[in-house]
């Protein structure tokens, strides 16, 4: 990977409130809870082991300014470590532990429009540039100025369905409920430096980079990190009711590098305000893809979003992390003419925003990449031990 380590970290690093989760070899090997200080790793667990009992602690953000930990040398080194092809412990993991994955759909109407195409294309992406040019002259292509649920959007909603064109996804897109959905299990995550995994059956596929939210069992916004949330363009496309294997794969949900709490210095006005870059490099044919999207564009606010999937109607007693929903569908061609974007095997994908710095992973097969085996009741068999 050639994107320098630096860019991992937030602009503001030295003041920003940082914690992650590395792979330790000793004392215990397994995962270990950390905080980032002064550019130094500290290895946090003896005061808190668990990433969601963190962010349920009503005093998070004066704890992590101020516990003590040991030592693990520089960040740098860290993420160094983590970059590596067969990474060398200590070495970053997704940031979270025993949260729930979730992740919001069609929250930006460029993704909106996207999905709609993917439908009526039903998974052939040769087909996709035709049918842009056909919705965006049915329906436009700047429905952000549409409020989801609004009367303008039922007026909408109503005149597209008097031309048979309305779709499942305009439904989520500007009715009234977000689509919510479970984009991987808990500890399934990779991090920063790892590989990212597609379905061996996919022809065509993207990296969808987002902002993700850290949600304590209570519903409180604690924090964010970057997300990839891999999805498999011409699996949706088939059928909507593929979500699960479009989007649930091995090595398919990315995150990290650190979750930042949020304090007087980032905040959610922060988030709402970010710009999120999405950078793919190609390793076999040079191709890069240089974009941002602007999260001020997003139709549904990220509080929405929360409360729609936690509340009185859901609890999650572990606590969530929420991907708020991605404007990214790649349409710049790359094998041909009027076929779009793909991966191939190699890509190097750099997701980033200045407050929360980068999160950079390579692309692979789903089934070639290391196979989740740490799971629950590996967790729990390894927080036993450090007792």
């Amino acid at each position: 990977m050639t994107a320098p380590t630096a860019i991992a970290l937030p602009d503001d690093a030295d003041q920003a409130l940082l914690v992650g989760r590395v792979w330790r070899d000793t004392p215990h090997q397994g995962p270990a809870l950390v905080v980032v200080r002064n550019g130094e790793v500290l290895d946090i667990t003896a005061s808190c082991a668990c990433m969601a009992d963190l962010l349920d602690r009503d005093d998070a953000v004066e704890f992590v300014a101020t516990v003590e930990g040991e030592s693990l040398g520089p960040v740098e080194a860290l993420l160094e470590n983590s970059r590596q092809d067969s990474p060398m412990a200590p070495y970053l993991l997704a940031p979270c532990d025993v949260q729930a994955i979730k992740a919001c759909g069609v929250t930006f109407a460029v993704s909106l429009l996207e999905r709609v195409i993917e439908e009526q294309a039903g998974g052939d992406p040769g087909r996709a540039s035709e049918l842009r040019s056909e919705l965006q002259a049915l329906i436009g292509d700047d429905l952000s100025q549409i409020k989801p649920g609004s009367e303008a959007a039922m007026a909408l909603k109503a005149e597209l369905q008097a031309r048979e064109a309305w779709s499942q996804y305009m439904e989520v897109g500007i009715g009234p409920d977000a689509e919510v959905f479970t984009k991987a299990q808990p500890l399934s995550a990779v991090g920063y430096g790892q590989g990212v995994g597609l379905h061996p059956g996919s022809k065509w596929n993207n990296s969808e980079p987002e902002i993700v939210m850290a949600v304590d069992a209570a519903g409180r916004a604690r924090g964010a990190t970057l997300g990839n949330d891999v999805n498999l363009r011409d699996v949706e496309g088939r059928s909507a009711l593929l979500l699960g294997k479009a989007k649930d794969n091995n090595a398919s949900c990315a995150l990290g590098p650190f979750i930042r709490l949020f304090d007087e210095r980032f905040t959610l006005d922060t988030v709402r305000k970010a710009r999120v870059s999405l950078r793919i490099e190609g390793d076999d044919d040079g191709f890069v893809l240089d974009d941002g999207s602007d999260m001020a564009e997003i139709s549904r606010d990220p509080l929405d979003l929360i409360a729609q999937t936690i509340g009185d109607h859901h609890q999650y007693p572990d606590g969530v992390m929420l991907f708020l929903g991605t404007m990214f569908s790649p349409i710049q061609d790359r094998d041909g003419q009027g076929q779009g974007f793909t991966h191939h095997l190699g890509d190097t994908v750099t997701i980033a925003t200045p407050s929360l710095g980068a999160l950079v992973n390579r692309v692979d097969r789903s089934d070639r990449l290391p196979p989740w085996t740490f799971g629950i009741r590996q967790w729990q068999a390894h927080m036993a031990k450090g007792r």
